[in-house]
């Protein structure tokens, strides 16, 4: 089979031939028909992300296709059927290995692009809106880098919550993007003075911050007291470091949301919150927005649209022609 690998730390990653792997006891294979790209990738392929592989290994973190093979005492699945699945790794290849215990049957509206583009971004926007920082209806949500791949879905998972959605993000298309999706304020990160802008409409309860500075501290500061600030990630490049005092100060809570983490604490909170979340879906509730969808052959150029930040919501490789039918 065909996959895109990293060889070593020295190389750059690129597609080869490699044997197809079998399922061992509790696990599947699964022909691959999309895999989501993440920001994650990159990191991984840097050797930065949190989770770091001894090369060669396969890229690839989230996965939608169709179950081929079944090992020993899996229960509950069957060849044939359509799932998505979060593989940490490997899903960038033409048959990737999962446990069985963490393939979701896709709903019959959905597309595996859609699926292959859905775990990662709105798992980790409404496990850290709702398990960790307790959104309530009401509260004033502020995104950062509200039009990427998580931020995309923070803004709607936090509309559909009942918050008042602030968005932030460069450039009109990508603020327009947030809007569709239930943003009520818009500001544009390269021409606002943020935390003048923030002190205008109030201040806010919950920041979600994908991306760091420069961003981060007007942020932190624009919190009302007993305000949470989730911190998601870093694509800014450059990882927040907040004063204790303002912290103390104002009653404040900076909260760290590794959603990948909890399949090894607490899988039950991961399990639930895409449970409910593939139900607000066939509810028509959730709108996956995908950018980009693009031919294996392609995984460099998608990679490189997220370098870049030109992409908006998620960016999906198609290994099979049909990933976007439904």
């Amino acid at each position: 089979m065909r996959a895109f690998m990293l060889d070593s730390a020295e190389s750059a990653p690129s597609i080869r031939d490699i044997a197809s792997p079998e399922p061992g006891p509790l696990e599947v294979a699964i022909a691959v028909s999309a895999c989501g790209l993440n920001f994650a990738d990159l990191l991984m392929i840097k050797g930065q992300y949190q989770e770091r592989p001894a090369p060669p290994f396969t890229l690839g973190m989230e996965i939608a296709g169709t179950i081929t093979r079944i090992g020993e005492d899996v229960t509950g699945l069957q060849v044939g059927q359509r799932v998505a699945a979060f593989v940490g790794q490997g899903g960038l290849a033409e048959t990737a290995i999962c446990p069985a215990g963490r393939c979701i049957a896709l709903p019959d509206s959905m597309s595996m692009a859609q699926a292959a583009g859905f775990l990662v971004a709105y798992g980790t926007s409404h496990l850290a809106l709702d398990h960790r920082a307790r959104l309530m209806p009401g509260e004033t949500l502020l995104v950062l880098g509200a039009a990427g791949g998580v931020g995309l879905t923070a803004v709607e998972i936090g509309a559909q919550m009942g918050a008042r959605v602030i968005a932030v993000a460069r450039g009109a298309e990508k603020l327009e993007i947030a809007r569709s999706r239930g943003a009520e304020i818009c500001l544009d990160s390269d021409s606002t003075d943020l935390r003048a802008a923030l002190k205008q409409h109030g201040g806010v309860d919950v920041v979600y911050d994908a991306i760091g500075e420069p961003l981060a501290t007007p942020a932190l500061r624009s919190l009302r007291p007993e305000g949470r600030f989730l911190a998601i990630g870093f694509a800014g490049g450059k990882v927040p470091q907040f004063p204790a005092n303002i912290l103390l100060v104002k009653n404040l809570t900076v909260i760290g949301l590794y959603w990948g983490g909890y399949l090894r604490f607490n899988p039950s909170a991961l399990t639930g919150s895409l449970r409910s979340l593939f139900d607000w879906y066939a509810q028509g509730r959730l709108t996956p927005h995908i950018s980009h969808c693009l031919p294996f052959d392609n995984v460099a150029e998608g990679l490189e649209l997220l370098r870049t930040r030109q992409s908006t919501g998620k960016v999906v490789i198609a290994l099979k022609p049909d990933a976007q039918d439904r």
